[in-house]
Protein backbone atom coordinates (compact mmCIF):
# COMPACT_ATOMS: atom_id res chain seq x y z
CA UNK A 1 0.00 0.00 0.00
CA UNK A 2 1.05 3.55 -0.73
CA UNK A 3 0.60 6.29 1.00
CA UNK A 4 1.52 10.37 1.29
CA UNK A 5 2.57 12.35 3.51
CA UNK A 6 3.22 16.31 4.52
CA UNK A 7 6.48 16.77 5.76
CA UNK A 8 7.71 20.05 7.20
CA UNK A 9 11.22 21.50 8.36
CA UNK A 10 13.02 20.14 5.25
CA UNK A 11 15.17 23.00 3.98
CA UNK A 12 17.61 21.38 1.33
CA UNK A 13 18.72 18.31 -0.38
CA UNK A 14 20.07 16.94 2.57
CA UNK A 15 17.13 17.07 4.50
CA UNK A 16 15.87 15.29 2.09
CA UNK A 17 18.26 12.48 1.85
CA UNK A 18 17.98 12.25 5.94
CA UNK A 19 13.63 12.32 5.69
CA UNK A 20 14.08 9.24 3.18
CA UNK A 21 16.26 7.41 5.17
CA UNK A 22 15.15 7.63 8.57
CA UNK A 23 11.28 6.59 7.07
CA UNK A 24 13.10 3.65 5.00
CA UNK A 25 14.30 1.95 8.22
CA UNK A 26 11.02 1.76 10.11
CA UNK A 27 9.28 -1.83 10.13
CA UNK A 28 7.03 -2.59 6.86
CA UNK A 29 7.81 0.39 5.24
CA UNK A 30 9.23 -0.83 1.69
CA UNK A 31 10.47 2.33 0.06
CA UNK A 32 10.42 6.27 0.24
CA UNK A 33 10.46 9.19 -2.19
CA UNK A 34 10.57 12.57 -0.70
CA UNK A 35 9.65 15.85 -3.17
CA UNK A 36 11.32 18.33 -1.47
CA UNK A 37 9.37 21.49 -3.43
CA UNK A 38 6.28 19.90 -2.52
CA UNK A 39 7.53 19.17 0.85
CA UNK A 40 5.79 15.35 0.48
CA UNK A 41 7.12 11.89 1.29
CA UNK A 42 5.52 8.79 -1.09
CA UNK A 43 5.81 5.93 1.32
CA UNK A 44 5.14 1.99 0.10
CA UNK A 45 4.44 -0.51 3.13
CA UNK A 46 3.95 -4.02 3.28
CA UNK A 47 0.96 -3.06 5.90
CA UNK A 48 -0.29 0.13 7.79
CA UNK A 49 2.30 2.24 9.84
CA UNK A 50 0.44 4.66 11.82
CA UNK A 51 1.83 8.76 11.68
CA UNK A 52 2.74 8.57 15.13
CA UNK A 53 5.11 5.23 14.40
CA UNK A 54 7.10 7.24 11.53
CA UNK A 55 7.32 11.04 13.21
CA UNK A 56 8.89 9.01 16.27
CA UNK A 57 11.24 7.69 13.68
CA UNK A 58 12.56 11.54 12.39
CA UNK A 59 14.28 13.78 14.39
CA UNK A 60 12.05 16.88 16.11
CA UNK A 61 12.89 19.07 13.48
CA UNK A 62 10.49 17.15 10.85
CA UNK A 63 6.77 16.78 11.66
CA UNK A 64 4.63 14.31 9.36
CA UNK A 65 1.07 14.16 8.61
CA UNK A 66 -0.83 12.16 6.26
CA UNK A 67 -2.35 13.95 3.49
CA UNK A 68 -5.86 14.68 2.60
CA UNK A 69 -6.20 12.72 -0.62
CA UNK A 70 -10.07 13.69 -1.16
CA UNK A 71 -10.87 17.49 -2.02
CA UNK A 72 -14.50 16.58 -0.15
CA UNK A 73 -13.17 15.70 2.91
CA UNK A 74 -12.58 18.95 3.98
CA UNK A 75 -15.28 20.76 2.65
CA UNK A 76 -17.72 17.89 4.97
CA UNK A 77 -15.73 19.14 7.97
CA UNK A 78 -18.52 20.13 10.28
CA UNK A 79 -18.41 23.59 12.11
CA UNK A 80 -18.39 21.98 15.77
CA UNK A 81 -15.04 20.25 14.58
CA UNK A 82 -13.72 24.09 13.31
CA UNK A 83 -13.92 25.62 16.55
CA UNK A 84 -12.22 22.77 17.88
CA UNK A 85 -9.34 23.31 15.46
CA UNK A 86 -9.68 26.70 15.84
CA UNK A 87 -9.22 26.43 19.60
CA UNK A 88 -6.73 24.37 19.51
CA UNK A 89 -4.52 26.84 17.79
CA UNK A 90 -5.21 29.12 20.25
CA UNK A 91 -4.25 26.69 22.90
CA UNK A 92 -0.81 26.92 20.41
CA UNK A 93 -0.41 30.15 20.88
CA UNK A 94 -1.12 30.28 24.37
CA UNK A 95 2.36 30.54 25.22
CA UNK A 96 3.45 33.63 22.78
CA UNK A 97 -0.08 35.52 24.29
CA UNK A 98 1.37 35.36 27.43
CA UNK A 99 5.33 36.00 26.44
CA UNK A 100 3.54 39.34 25.31
CA UNK A 101 1.58 39.98 28.14
CA UNK A 102 4.59 39.70 30.53
CA UNK A 103 6.62 41.86 28.22
CA UNK A 104 3.63 44.28 28.76
CA UNK A 105 3.10 44.54 31.99
CA UNK A 106 6.98 44.68 32.78
CA UNK A 107 7.49 47.61 30.89
CA UNK A 108 4.27 49.41 32.32
CA UNK A 109 5.87 48.75 35.73
CA UNK A 110 9.41 50.42 34.42
CA UNK A 111 7.89 53.60 33.63
CA UNK A 112 4.33 53.78 35.18
CA UNK A 113 5.94 56.50 38.29
CA UNK A 114 7.52 59.13 35.56
CA UNK A 115 5.26 57.64 32.44
CA UNK A 116 6.64 58.32 28.99
CA UNK A 117 6.07 56.59 25.77
CA UNK A 118 9.78 56.20 24.64
CA UNK A 119 10.90 54.50 27.78
CA UNK A 120 8.09 52.00 27.64
CA UNK A 121 8.92 51.38 23.85
CA UNK A 122 12.41 51.10 24.85
CA UNK A 123 12.08 48.64 27.79
CA UNK A 124 9.26 46.75 25.87
CA UNK A 125 11.66 46.21 22.62
CA UNK A 126 14.25 45.55 24.97
CA UNK A 127 12.66 42.91 26.79
CA UNK A 128 10.81 41.47 23.59
CA UNK A 129 14.29 40.83 22.52
CA UNK A 130 15.80 39.17 25.25
CA UNK A 131 13.21 37.23 25.83
CA UNK A 132 12.65 35.71 22.42
CA UNK A 133 16.40 35.00 21.97
CA UNK A 134 16.56 33.57 24.97
CA UNK A 135 14.07 30.36 23.51
CA UNK A 136 16.51 30.66 20.65
CA UNK A 137 19.26 30.33 22.57
CA UNK A 138 17.98 26.74 24.09
CA UNK A 139 18.42 24.96 20.74
CA UNK A 140 21.13 27.31 18.89
CA UNK A 141 21.36 23.82 16.40
CA UNK A 142 18.06 23.26 15.61
CA UNK A 143 16.73 26.52 15.21
CA UNK A 144 18.58 28.18 11.86
CA UNK A 145 16.61 24.73 10.36
CA UNK A 146 13.53 26.09 11.43
CA UNK A 147 14.35 30.06 10.77
CA UNK A 148 14.78 29.41 7.12
CA UNK A 149 11.90 27.91 6.42
CA UNK A 150 10.32 31.36 5.62
CA UNK A 151 12.90 33.77 6.31
CA UNK A 152 13.97 35.55 3.01
CA UNK A 153 17.65 36.09 3.94
CA UNK A 154 18.64 33.31 5.79
CA UNK A 155 17.65 31.24 3.11
CA UNK A 156 20.37 32.69 1.27
CA UNK A 157 22.82 33.24 3.81
CA UNK A 158 23.10 30.52 6.49
CA UNK A 159 25.35 32.05 8.60
CA UNK A 160 22.81 34.77 9.30
CA UNK A 161 20.51 32.33 10.70
CA UNK A 162 23.10 30.49 13.11
CA UNK A 163 24.11 34.81 14.25
CA UNK A 164 20.26 35.52 14.47
CA UNK A 165 19.76 34.79 18.34
CA UNK A 166 22.39 37.09 19.42
CA UNK A 167 22.12 39.87 17.02
CA UNK A 168 18.58 39.71 19.08
CA UNK A 169 20.25 39.71 22.48
CA UNK A 170 22.33 42.40 21.80
CA UNK A 171 19.45 44.45 20.54
CA UNK A 172 17.69 43.66 23.38
CA UNK A 173 20.71 45.07 25.59
CA UNK A 174 21.31 48.66 23.14
CA UNK A 175 17.42 49.07 24.42
CA UNK A 176 17.49 48.51 27.74
CA UNK A 177 20.71 50.13 27.91
CA UNK A 178 19.95 52.99 25.94
CA UNK A 179 23.07 52.82 24.00
CA UNK A 180 23.04 53.88 20.42
CA UNK A 181 19.15 53.52 20.46
CA UNK A 182 19.39 54.84 16.85
CA UNK A 183 21.16 52.22 15.42
CA UNK A 184 19.25 49.25 16.88
CA UNK A 185 15.55 51.14 15.74
CA UNK A 186 17.11 50.97 12.12
CA UNK A 187 18.68 47.14 12.09
CA UNK A 188 14.88 46.61 13.65
CA UNK A 189 13.43 47.76 10.83
CA UNK A 190 15.75 45.63 8.56
CA UNK A 191 15.92 42.57 10.21
CA UNK A 192 12.10 42.50 10.96
CA UNK A 193 10.96 44.05 7.99
CA UNK A 194 12.94 41.25 5.54
CA UNK A 195 11.37 38.58 8.32
CA UNK A 196 7.82 39.87 8.10
CA UNK A 197 8.13 39.61 4.12
CA UNK A 198 8.78 35.46 4.90
CA UNK A 199 6.28 35.61 7.16
CA UNK A 200 3.22 37.39 5.00
CA UNK A 201 4.76 35.06 2.04
CA UNK A 202 3.72 31.77 4.39
CA UNK A 203 0.34 32.90 5.28
CA UNK A 204 -0.63 33.59 1.93
CA UNK A 205 0.86 30.24 0.51
CA UNK A 206 -1.21 28.88 3.52
CA UNK A 207 1.97 26.54 3.90
CA UNK A 208 1.50 24.75 7.51
CA UNK A 209 5.43 25.46 9.26
CA UNK A 210 6.64 25.93 12.57
CA UNK A 211 7.30 29.51 13.58
CA UNK A 212 11.07 29.88 15.19
CA UNK A 213 10.15 33.27 16.78
CA UNK A 214 10.05 31.51 20.54
CA UNK A 215 12.96 28.96 18.89
CA UNK A 216 12.29 24.84 18.74
CA UNK A 217 11.34 24.56 22.65
CA UNK A 218 7.61 25.77 21.96
CA UNK A 219 5.88 24.13 19.08
CA UNK A 220 4.11 27.42 17.87
CA UNK A 221 2.30 27.46 14.27
CA UNK A 222 2.78 30.20 12.21
CA UNK A 223 0.14 32.28 12.00
CA UNK A 224 -1.38 35.75 12.09
CA UNK A 225 0.41 36.38 15.18
CA UNK A 226 3.64 35.68 14.01
CA UNK A 227 2.76 39.01 11.64
CA UNK A 228 1.45 40.97 13.95
CA UNK A 229 4.22 40.79 16.77
CA UNK A 230 6.72 41.70 14.35
CA UNK A 231 4.29 44.85 12.97
CA UNK A 232 3.82 46.02 16.60
CA UNK A 233 7.74 46.20 16.71
CA UNK A 234 8.05 47.72 13.64
CA UNK A 235 5.63 50.24 14.01
CA UNK A 236 7.39 51.01 17.38
CA UNK A 237 10.87 51.81 15.29
CA UNK A 238 8.99 54.05 13.20
CA UNK A 239 7.17 55.97 15.62
CA UNK A 240 10.31 56.36 17.87
CA UNK A 241 12.92 57.00 14.48
CA UNK A 242 10.38 59.55 12.92
CA UNK A 243 9.89 61.38 16.94
CA UNK A 244 6.04 61.05 16.82
CA UNK A 245 5.83 60.18 19.92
Amino acid sequence: MKHTYKVTGMTCGGCKASVEKYLSEVKEVTSVTVDLEKGEAEVQMNSHVSSETLQKALPEKYMITEKVKEKHAIESISSDYMIEDSTSKLQQLKPLFLIIFYITTASILLNYKDWNWTGFMFDFMGLFYIVFSFFKMLDLKGFPDSFRMYDPLAKKISIYATIYPFIETSLGLMFLMRFETNIALWVTLVILGITTIGVTKTLLDKKSIRCACLGTALKLPMTEATFIENAIMIVMAILMLTNII
